[in-house]
């Protein structure tokens, strides 16, 4: 693969965070950096509009131990696009991605998401507007086919299209989306998942990179996948059972790990608790995403519970989490 200078940035990547609406914040990005150096990470979509017209602080906002980190525009008017680009240029992202995957009646109506997939010509306006007002790459995050624009010939044309508009990278949901009749929490599952369509679209473009999405759940299953693409994105596995990335830099990358227990990150995550506490965050908007760090071990509903104490405080003395969690470490496996 050999990609364009402005995109050789995304060589050699092998995992990423999926951008998932209230979940991937600001917050949580955090906590997932302190599990992996390695994965990256992308924001939850932001509309253009609610950039050009809104509160910039709120939207964009980052730490900056989240590189490499993409923010994920929701969009299809190339002007507007074009100008978040300067923004997200100006706010030091290190990647720019377009949404059209989204499934929701609520982002369609703004004419985002996967109803795009069906519009090449006007994705391609956009990618072309943004690619023009940044350094950064854009790329596409889409599912493999909408309704019944869903062949193998029509995804290609999709790409081609946007491959000549410059865009050098896709990351492909292996699932198509129903717009009509299925809910966005429906389109998660419905109907099955198609990881052979994604690897055809690899063989058919092998200068670009090809990212997929969808159901991944184990280091197994990432590395069998890294056989016929260029990487893989997480979604909810990530969420539910986050110390999965722990693992991602040694398995896919040859490197060290963060940590070797659940309990070496609290420290860094409760010291940004405390810098978030003086301005002003609540706890609560931190500690709901940590609940799975536990995941299938003893001890879990005890993580929770402590957590769960942080609930509308914005203070509780934090430290406990740091009890609470070597505290679990520290009981024998059975």
């Amino acid at each position: 693969m050999k990609l364009p200078k402005r995109y050789e940035s995304l060589l050699g990547r092998k995992a990423s965070i999926a951008p998932m609406m209230e979940y991937t914040d600001r917050h949580f990005r955090f906590f997932a950096r302190c599990l992996s150096k390695r994965v990256s990470l992308y924001t939850e979509m932001v509309t253009a509009p609610a950039i050009l017209r809104g509160d910039k602080d709120r939207h964009l906002k980052y730490d900056s131990s989240e590189h490499p980190l993409a923010l994920q525009l929701g969009g299809s008017d190339p002007d507007e696009l074009g100008r978040c680009a300067k923004y997200a240029q100006e706010w030091g992202y290190d990647e720019l991605n377009l949404n059209v995957g989204c499934p929701s009646d609520r982002v369609q109506e703004g004419k985002i998401g996967a109803c795009l997939l069906k519009e090449a010509s006007l994705v391609g306006d956009c990618v072309q507007a943004m690619l023009e007002s940044c350094e950064m790459p854009v790329t596409i995050k889409t599912r493999i086919g909408v309704d019944d624009y869903d062949s193998l010939d029509e995804l290609l044309s999709f790409i081609d299209q946007n491959v000549q508009r410059g865009c050098h990278y896709f990351t492909l949901h292996a699932r198509k989306a129903w717009l009509q009749g299925l809910s966005p929490k429906e389109n998660r599952t419905i109907p099955p998942l198609d990881y052979e369509r994604v690897y055809q679209v690899k063989e058919h473009f092998p200068h670009i990179g090809i990212e997929l999405n969808g159901g991944v759940e184990r280091i197994e299953d990432m590395k069998k996948h890294l056989e016929k693409v260029d990487s893989i994105m997480l979604g909810r596995a990530a969420y539910e059972n986050p110390w999965l990335l722990s693992f991602l830099d040694e398995s896919l990358h040859g490197e060290s790990s963060n940590c070797s227990k659940r309990s070496d990150i609290v420290a860094p995550i409760t010291d940004y608790i405390k810098q978030e506490i003086a301005l002003g965050t609540p706890v609560h908007r931190i500690t709901r995403h940590l609940g799975g760090l536990f995941w299938g071990v003893p001890g879990a509903g005890k993580w929770r519970r402590c957590l769960a104490g942080f609930s509308g405080k914005t203070d509780l003395g934090v430290d406990i989490i740091a009890e609470t969690a070597c505290a679990i470490d520290d009981v024998p496996s059975a």
